[in-house]
């Protein structure tokens, strides 16, 4: 059966699990021109809202990195600094230092009406281990996910089962490496091989690395034993160079005999 019609087909077989509640903190946009605080800690998943009573000078929030620019809304001219009122609540996925401004009065790089979020990595609940090996997708892409094996002597491999970006055919994404059985995440060294023929016309020696080189990495997180995500980066043409936004993954999969220690 080939790969896709095998994902889809298990896609009514995949684990659920109750998402934990994130914690919001406010951020007072004040019409003397300054946020307050200027700079709050927050954790992955928690959220920033925003808030601006109006009536003083008009003002918006501008992520610095374009992520988000809001005032009534977070899209087209909703974003424009405004007189009027306005909250906009941003959720946080990326653990960094992320900075905001004013359009009107501030500027990238915390100059002006600017301000800080600091967002700290969350206190891992699961830790990586063997029972973490199995099929892995995302829902909303059944046609493409991962087989993970994770090895009693703390080695991890992993399998992209996924497509070249021109279309053109299967990709299959190797990555192999070592892991911390006290962290949930891990980022392992990826390769495409290339080169060799079917059975019985296959040779070892005809194995080599697509582009002679490394494809790049991937870098797995997990929030429990049956949800977590994925991110990569790449330098090989085509392949995205960075995804900054983490694809979330779900167990299609569990190996016989595995028990999650939650």
């Amino acid at each position: 059966m080939k790969l896709h019609l095998w994902l889809c087909a298990l896609v009514l077989g995949a684990f659920a699990s109750g998402a934990a509640r994130a914690a919001d903190t406010i951020v007072t946009v004040l019409g003397s021109m300054a946020f307050t605080p200027t700079t709050v800690n927050v954790n992955v998943g928690d959220t920033v809202t925003f808030k601006y009573a109006g009536g003083g000078l008009a003002h918006n929030v501008h992520a610095d990195d374009n992520s988000f620019r809001c005032a009534t809304s977070c899209s087209g001219n909703g974003g424009n600094p405004t007189t009027a009122a306005w909250s906009a609540t941003i959720q946080y996925n990326t653990a960094g230092t992320f900075r905001y401004y004013c359009d009107l009065h501030g500027a990238p790089g915390g100059v002006g009406m600017a301000g800080t979020v600091i967002v700290h990595a969350a206190t891992p609940t699961i830790a990586l281990g063997g029972y973490m090996s199995g099929n892995w997708y995302n829902a909303n892409q059944a046609g493409h996910g991962f087989q993970l094996e994770l090895s009693g002597s703390n080695d991890m491999i992993a399998i992209w089962f996924v497509y070249t970006p021109d279309g053109s055919g299967q990709s299959w994404i190797y990555a192999q490496g070592p892991f911390d059985p006290t962290k949930n995440t891990v980022t392992l060294p990826a390769q495409i091989l290339t080169g060799a023929k079917f059975p019985p016309n296959f040779v070892p020696g005809d194995v080599h690395q697509q582009g002679g080189t490394l494809w790049g990495n991937l870098t797995f997180t997990f929030a429990d034993c049956n949800n977590g995500t994925v991110s990569w980066h790449s330098d090989m043409a085509g392949y995205n160079n960075q995804n900054d936004t983490p694809l979330a993954i779900t167990r299609l999969t569990q190996i016989a005999g595995t028990t999650c220690p939650q």
